[in-house]
């Protein structure tokens, strides 16, 4: 499984409407797989497939609890508000203060076509909320309240 390159901020990749997937095959598979070792390789918590330059709306997110792979996930449910430092790999050496939900609902499925369902709080769900921003064209940097360089 190769490690692949992250998009830095100003490819035009990570500000486009990335596609549904409609069927989940062994290219899909090899992309999580992908995109799992290249979230590790570059000590993140996140990656979204725009990130490595593929505009898919795939995730995968691993907050110390295990990986969590997600395709065509979508918020159902969101509640509470708080405000917490985020960085981001296709944004090295910057953090803001982004306000984000305190607990959301995702929907997706999962790498077999399953679809899940996952309950996220705290960090998991900053996470869950920056990736599926990815899959929109957004960076945090557009909604921070202040940024500064770590």
């Amino acid at each position: 499984m190769p490690v692949m390159e992250i998009r830095k901020a100003g490819d035009k990749v990570l500000k486009i409407m990335a596609m549904p997937v409609d069927k989940i095959d062994r290219k899909i598979k090899h992309l999580l797989d992908d995109m799992a070792e290249t979230m590790y390789a570059a000590d993140g918590v996140g990656l979204a497939a725009p990130q490595v330059g593929v505009s898919w709306r795939i995730v995968v997110i691993d907050v110390g609890e295990g990986i969590i792979e997600l395709i065509n996930p979508e918020i159902v449910a969101k509640e509470g508000c708080e405000i917490g430092t985020e960085g981001c790999l296709s944004v090295p050496g910057m953090y803001g203060e982004v306000e984000r939900y305190a607990t959301v609902t995702v929907e997706a499925l999962n790498r077999n076509g399953k679809k899940i369902r996952i309950n996220g709080s705290g960090l998991l769900a900053r996470a869950l909320q920056h990736e599926i921003d990815h899959l929109d064209g957004i960076l945090f940097i557009e909604l921070a309240k202040t940024m500064h360089k770590g």
